[in-house]
């Protein structure tokens, strides 16, 4: 069965802060990715999470200050790669890693990453891949036994590899993600990435070095406890897909099982942190 997701386009006024404050509201109300623009928000959400109230939590709509208009409409798994190709242009981080289309000009940075993401959202454009990749770029991964979970189109199990990680895990519980990923890790000559359909229950007697987790606040909490079992001494545990007031939350389940803060990253109210063992 395809997989369907509506498209809410917005115009916002003002712009600024306006379109961070309903990119931040819309991520509470289950809405996935965002795409910025001149005008206001393009956002996305599986039809299977949508309800008729979806936008009831988004006090920006209901505030005099701002002006908010949106129209929507369905987009079906195979026409995805034209509104794709619309939206997107290559992102540069940190000037050392490129991550773009096929169809985008070769870059001079060091790791290039060539990404169709279809509807599998992961291309960097993102506030918490992006983070997530910076995280990844400061850490050094050469040798290292990586999970990627929650890999979308496996971006950041292609950045690993690409940073001399040796076994490399990648895991959605999405199909189309899985495909995706898939698809991505051939295209960009991985040879260490193992694609897994499932969730964490998949993780059971295995054992990693730096574990990435780009889901939500509250698969995180519950599955926590599983990646710490599987984290190995002086591990790294990479994790991101919620807000800045939902660090002391993810902090304290951390901290449970006595991993230790070491800093988090800031993208538009979005953050990653990281915690070693």
């Amino acid at each position: 069965m395809d997989q369907i997701y509506l498209e809410y386009t917005f115009t916002v006024n003002p712009a600024e802060p306006g379109n961070e404050i309903l990119i931040a509201e819309l991520g509470y109300a289950g809405f996935e990715s965002f795409v910025e623009n001149e005008e206001g928000v393009v956002a996305y959400i599986q039809k299977k999470e949508w309800t008729p109230d979806v936008l009831e939590t988004v006090e920006i709509i209901k505030n005099e200050s701002f002006k908010v208009n949106f129209t929507y409409k369905e987009i079906a798994q195979q026409n995805w790669n034209a509104e794709w190709e619309k939206n997107f242009h290559p992102i540069e981080v940190d000037g050392l890693c490129t991550v773009r289309a096929p169809f985008h000009e070769k870059p001079s940075t060091k790791y290039d990453i060539i990404i169709e993401p279809k509807m599998s959202f992961g291309t960097g454009h993102h506030e918490t891949t992006h983070m997530m990749i910076q995280f990844l770029l400061k850490n050094n991964l050469q040798g290292k036994k990586v999970l990627d979970m929650g890999c979308g189109t496996g971006v950041l199990a292609i950045l690993a590899e690409k940073e001399g990680a040796t076994n490399i895990d990648a895991i959605d519980i999405d199909r189309w993600c899985f495909e995706n990923a898939v698809e991505n890790i051939t295209r960009n000559n991985c040879e260490h990435i193992k694609v897994y359909e499932g969730d964490a229950s998949l993780l059971n007697n295995k054992n990693y070095d730096v574990i990435i987790a780009n889901i939500n606040r509250n698969i995180l909490l519950e599955d926590i406890p599983i990646y710490i079992s599987c984290l190995n001494n002086d591990g790294i545990l990479l994790l991101s897909g919620f807000y800045k007031d939902d660090i002391p939350k993810i902090k304290d389940r951390c901290e449970q099982f006595s991993l230790k803060f070491v800093e988090n990253l800031e993208k538009n109210h979005w953050v990653a942190v990281k915690f070693i063992n």
